[in-house]
């Protein structure tokens, strides 16, 4: 995936109000970028790291900078643009990267489903194999050496486990997949002492025979991509 515009370097200041964060540029400008995430981003934001931004020339954009990416202090890189996720594992379909699910021809994009009023981020399909609903999930949060998700509870994630075993149910093949956007992570699991409820949702997805894969990002100079696979660690039982 490549970026709207060569990559901005930049320190961080502030996110605040969630979507807007103060970053200052190289050259001493302070620059109020867009911050296209809708989680807690624990672990993500700390005043100081190295922010990177894109810049757009959209005349009817409100803010002409979008905050992509941070470096910690560990020179580990951050994708803060949630948006990126769902490019990212597009551009890894189309380029048969994600090895579990290679065989399947066509992607379809943000297709209606489900009793809840849910969108699947794609929807595969190939003669001879069962459609498979594949749920996209952004993974930044690292703590005591893993990755965990969500970083905040999440309602909505809720729904889309619950429309995923209907799927499941209905002989479909199903995945949640996490797109990890952090280079220090290397596996993952599901964050019970964040959302508890979604965790016994996840088990019970699971149980139903929900499929779950994690790809991790990589940056090169200005190039961003899954590249490989960790995994993830489920050490929760819950029983029908």
């Amino acid at each position: 995936m490549k970026f709207v515009s060569p990559l901005i370097k930049g320190k961080l200041i502030k996110r605040y109000k969630r979507f807007f964060a103060d970053i200052e540029l190289d050259d001493g400008q302070i620059a109020i970028a867009h911050c296209a995430n809708t989680g807690s981003m624990k672990n993500c934001a700390d005043p100081g790291w190295i922010a990177y931004l894109s810049k757009h020339n959209n005349p009817k954009r409100k803010l002409a900078y979008s905050w992509e990416l941070v470096e910690n202090h560990q020179q580990q890189i951050i994708g803060i643009n949630t948006h990126n996720a769902n490019k990212l594992v597009a551009e890894a379909l189309q380029n048969k990267i994600i090895s579990e699910l290679a065989d399947y021809e066509q992607i379809a994009a943000e297709v209606k489903y489900g009793d809840e009023n849910s969108r699947i981020d794609f929807l595969l399909s190939a003669p001879g194999l069962a459609d498979c609903y594949v749920e996209v999930k952004s993974v930044t949060l690292l703590e005591n050496g893993c990755g965990y998700f969500p970083d905040a509870v999440t309602k909505r994630g809720q729904k889309h486990l619950r429309e995923l075993v209907v799927m499941v149910e209905q002989g479909y093949r199903a995945v949640l997949f996490f797109a990890v956007q952090h280079s220090g992570i290397q596996q993952v699991k599901v964050a019970d002492h964040i959302d508890a409820d979604y965790a016994t949702q996840l088990q019970l997805a699971i149980n139903a025979g929900v499929q779950i894969l994690a790809y991790r990002c990589e940056l090169q100079q200005q190039n961003y991509f899954l590249d490989q696979s960790v995994p993830f660690i489920c050490d929760k039982t819950v029983d029908f």
